[in-house]
């Protein structure tokens, strides 16, 4: 039988009930697809995370705020056969939601990549099964003591994967051409590397990185080594090289000719490794004095294109949108629709926060995929490495002596370098591992700001500035 909200209230010594729910949120599980995608990473975490929910004696309500399943991801097949084959791939998972789900209420909310959880009442029932409450709405809302918290997943603010026609199982937004066409399909073919690298595309945001994702792992992944390491050290002193290409150049004219003497004779002190190193850099520097005679024109051309396109509005939208100022902006016209309304608490972004809004919480619950951390060369040409690590976290949010208090409790699992870095991206990387941080825990007071104050600010934030004649400010 499933938990229920009612199952859970508390008495004081007179007698009164209280309500002293606590929430636990997470989303952006991204749970199944074609072939490799169907590989949970996260699946020994996830059932630790659920059989803790098992055990507790708290009044706990688990929320999964999107994004629990690729349904996108799914290619070859439709509609509830989804759902018959996440029940064959993951029968440890849905037997561990059944038995969290006898003690603690599970809802779960559609996101993005698993709409179709809205478009067909069928799930409902079939969620019921594991005692998991689907709840086919965009958004709810729960009490925390005297206010309130609004869930939604947040792809409904994103113009790429917005749903116009909410609960239409052939919603096509954007998004879902670049999942089906290029998420699942690297699923499929994700096997065929030399490691298996590719289906890792979902973890690439801004998504206008995936070209230089590829790209670098091409050169570090599955280049030939043979040509990577002749290319290594030229791409490694492209910097020098351009340098030495345009001392050589001035020298060529008759106009500076010390530097490049001076180096010879330097390099002319070691014998036969002074000569190496100076064949090598003669190498460098004409490849270099080439790519520069060629790419200044070609860049200055890429320029007046680019400004040509931009001029005529070709491509006026990104593939990533703005992560923060859509939802603050909804925040704002939640909090003011409903004054009682504390947090507003969303996913979609994959980046956990918890940022004060107006006397609010702005609160997003991150995301169980991997990350992967970009870091650029230091020097060179070298493409730049992308970093692999874990912030697996779910959301916890109780009423204390305080007020409502907000914490991203961290579920640790190693950081994958070990296995999916190269020895050069390793080397690369020394000392630039990344050391990503869940936000700070946070604690609101439960009364709420003052209303009246909160939009008296607004008002003196959008008046015109007055200013004296000659454009000065008067204050």
């Amino acid at each position: 039988m499933a938990a229920t909200s009612s199952d859970h209230t508390t008495g004081t010594d007179d007698g009164s009930a209280v309500d002293d729910r606590v929430y636990y949120v997470v989303s952006d599980l991204h749970i199944g697809g074609d072939e490799q995608l169907e590989e949970i990473e996260f699946r020994e975490e996830l059932l630790e995370f659920l059989e803790d929910l098992e055990k507790t004696d708290e009044n706990v309500e688990l929320i999964i705020n999107g994004d629990a399943f690729g349904l996108w991801e799914f290619t070859r097949i439709d509609g509830l056969e989804k759902f018959d084959a996440l029940e064959e791939m993951y029968p440890e998972l849905f037997a561990q939601l059944r038995a969290t789900g006898e003690n603690v209420p599970i809802t779960l909310m559609p996101g993005n990549h698993d709409h179709e959880l809205a478009a067909y009442d069928e799930y409902v029932d079939r969620f019921a099964e594991y005692n998991v409450e689907l709840v086919q709405d965009q958004s709810i809302s729960r009490p925390i003591g005297e206010r309130a918290i609004h869930f939604e997943h947040g792809h409904q603010r994103d113009e790429n994967n917005r749903i116009e026609d909410w609960g239409n199982p052939h919603a096509s937004p954007l998004g879902y051409y670049y999942n089906t066409l290029v998420t699942s399909r690297a699923g499929q073919l994700s096997d065929r590397g030399r490691y298996n690298w590719l289906k890792d595309v979902q973890a690439i945001t801004p998504t206008e990185w995936m070209p230089i994702w590829l790209v670098s792992k091409y050169f570090y992944v599955e280049m030939n080594p043979i040509f990577r390491y002749a290319l290594v050290p030229f791409l490694l002193l492209f910097n020098v090289s351009a340098i030495l290409a345009i001392l050589a150049g001035l020298d060529l004219v008759g106009v500076w000719s010390m530097p490049t003497e001076r180096t010879a004779t330097f390099l002319g002190q070691f014998g036969m490794a002074g000569t190496a190193v100076w064949h090598l850099l003669v190498i460098n520097v004409s490849v270099a004095g080439i790519l520069l005679f060629v790419g200044i024109p070609i860049y200055a051309l890429r320029r007046d294109v680019k400004k040509t396109i931009d001029r005529f509005g070709l491509f006026e939208t990104d593939l990533t949108v703005d992560p923060e100022k859509p939802y603050e902006s909804a925040a704002r016209e939640i909090f003011d629709e409903r004054p009682e309304t504390a947090i507003f608490c969303y996913g979609h972004t994959h980046r956990p926060e918890a940022r004060e809004l107006e006397g609010r919480l702005l609160v997003n619950t991150g995301t169980w995929l991997k990350r992967l951390h970009r870091r650029d060369g230091i020097t060179g040409l070298l493409p730049p490495v992308f970093y692999p690590s874990y912030q697996l976290c779910a959301v916890r949010i109780e009423t204390t002596a305080d007020g409502i208090a907000v914490e991203h409790q961290a579920i640790e699992k190693p950081s994958p370098k070990a296995e999916e870095l190269t020895l050069t991206e390793r080397l690369l990387t020394i000392g630039r591992a990344p050391n990503p941080a869940l936000p700070d825990p946070a604690v609101i007071e439960t009364d709420g700001p003052d209303l009246e104050a909160v939009v008296e600010r607004r008002e003196r934030a959008t008046e015109p500035t007055a200013t004296l004649p000659d454009g000065t400010d008067p204050n």
